[in-house]
């Protein structure tokens, strides 16, 4: 299936209410509308495909650019290719659910995730932090260095009422994430979310807790709670 072929199908999958809901969040002009679950018979036809998600991904289409997260080949792209997505990650909903996800698959991830938490920028900061909470979410406890995973709770529990509003939240999720899914380090996530108690979104006046949902989980017996895949 060619370039054309998938904008002419995303097209037809849009809905207006989608749309209005997808740039109230953020997203702008172009954007169909379409719901995840509608993309996915169009990924199983193409499958993997990283020539035609470079493509797609180039248009700043927003429904494209979710798309070009699904069919990706994660393994193939380096560190430049990230940063390029990246740099075209306007707003939340693609830096940390369409670019950190599939970094998330690349072997790479740790490395570039480790670099955009020092990043001075906001979008890039909130990707590293939800890179990690979604390989937390997915890979063995064995993949992962607990000493490097307790300095960046550490970090979080020192930074994250100074820091913007996606950070906040990607940091918040990243000390609820180590808590459930990464068992070695439960007790101290524990601690960390107690410690940094409420953290307040400036720009919607939510307020965030993560002891709640970690307290929430575990009534659940989701400790150890691992996903099979990352990406729809």
């Amino acid at each position: 299936m060619d370039f054309n072929t998938v904008m002419q199908e995303l097209e037809a999958l849009g809905k207006e209410r989608l749309k209005k809901m997808y740039m109230g969040n953020g997203a702008h002009e172009p954007v169909f509308g379409v719901a995840t679950g509608a993309m996915k018979p169009l990924a199983k036809q193409i499958k993997l495909n990283q020539p035609l998600a470079e493509q797609l991904y180039a248009t700043g289409n927003y429904d494209a650019m979710y798309f070009a997260g699904i069919i990706a080949d994660p393994k193939t792209m380096t560190e430049a290719d990230f940063d390029r997505w990246m740099d075209g990650a306007y707003f939340y909903m693609l830096s940390d659910y369409v670019v950190a996800v599939t970094l998330a698959e690349a072997d790479i991830a740790q490395t570039v995730a480790d670099r955009w938490i020092a990043s001075d920028e906001e979008l890039r900061r909130s990707a590293g932090w939800s890179c990690y909470c979604w390989l937390l979410g997915s890979r063995k406890d064995s993949e992962f260095s607990a000493s490097k995973l307790s300095g960046l709770l550490d970090l979080a529990q020192q930074t994250i009422h100074d820091a913007p509003d996606r950070v906040k939240s990607a940091m918040n999720n990243f000390i609820y994430t180590v808590a459930i899914s990464y068992v070695p380090l439960h007790d101290k996530a524990v601690v960390t979310a107690e410690a940094v108690g409420g953290v307040e979104l400036a720009r919607s006046k939510k307020v965030l807790h993560a002891s709640e949902s970690i307290r929430k989980e575990l009534e659940r017996g989701r400790l150890g709670f691992k996903r099979k895949y990352v990406r729809c």
